[in-house]
């Protein structure tokens, strides 16, 4: 079909994003790969998969566009509002308990996330004892999650969000409007750290009390999945907590049995071995 690559050469993609720049997509989902790969062949319109190879082989920035649409999750802040009210309500108050507060943000995208939970824990007067990590492969998106950007238009939604959460505050107060963009609160930023971390690859860099990795593990296949839960259990500390998307289980995977359901309607487990 005219406009769409084959099974073969997006392999042969695949096989370059790695050899090349050791980018590792092939235990990802095809589906989703094959997706978003036609979605940039279409947008860009090449009119052969050869030219498209070349395109990703030889230009720098052109590579950066191919990565950022294999890995970027659509995100927003205070996202899913009733799973932040139970962070609020049934986590933070066990991780009160600790002195000290490591979170790690497993595929945190542009952040939005991360700066969440930096409101909660501000919030739950824990913040001056928290750090908190967030990681993704794509370091474009991480740049913009330092920076701490958003657009303005999107502080409504978020603002809601917010207050479905259980957020009692003005929402304002925690960003300035400047140019058509809102800019994240300074004080918030302090307790972040922003890196690169391929789960797919890279190994355990610390332990931590709440590791969140939502809408992330969609797509991988399940092989890849087991192997990342493997990584987060021996990641997180004996009691901690583990956070995943709406539509992600722990339940069939080899560690299902260190973990148990905190709530049945929400995806938080703990680790209890």
């Amino acid at each position: 079909m005219e406009g769409h690559i084959k099974d073969e050469e997006l392999e042969v993609l695949l096989n370059d994003l790695l050899e090349i720049y050791g980018y590792d997509f092939t235990e990802y989902s095809r589906a989703s790969l094959r997706r978003r790969i036609n979605r940039l062949y279409a947008l860009d319109k090449f009119p052969s998969f050869a030219e498209f190879r070349y395109k990703v082989k030889s230009d720098e920035a052109y590579l950066n566009r191919v990565i950022e649409e294999l890995t970027v999750n659509v995100t927003e802040m205070f996202r899913d509002p009733s799973f932040y009210k139970t962070l609020r309500e049934e986590v933070l108050p066990v991780l009160a308990t600790h002195p000290f507060i490591r979170i790690w943000h497993a595929g945190a995208s542009t952040g939005e996330e991360v700066y969440s939970m930096a409101i909660l824990l501000h919030e739950a007067n824990l913040l001056h004892k928290s750090l908190l990590y967030g990681t993704d492969i794509n370091p474009g998106v991480l740049d913009k999650a330092k920076k701490g950007f958003f657009p303005l238009e999107q502080m409504k939604q978020y603002s809601e969000n917010y207050i479905l959460s259980g957020g009692s505050r003005d929402f304002s107060t925690y960003y300035t409007a400047r140019y058509g963009k809102a800019k994240i609160s300074e004080f918030l930023k302090e307790k972040m750290i922003f890196s690169t971390h391929n789960l797919v690859s890279d190994r355990s860099f610390n332990e931590f009390q709440l590791i969140l990795c939502r809408n992330v593990l969609i797509y991988f296949d399940k092989d890849l999945q087991d192997k990342i839960f493997k990584l987060f259990n021996n990641s997180l500390e004996l009691f901690g907590f583990l956070a995943l998307g709406s539509k992600e289980t722990l339940k069939f995977s080899s560690v299902a049995k260190n973990f148990k359901l905190v709530k049945a309607n929400e995806k938080f487990w703990r680790k209890i071995v």
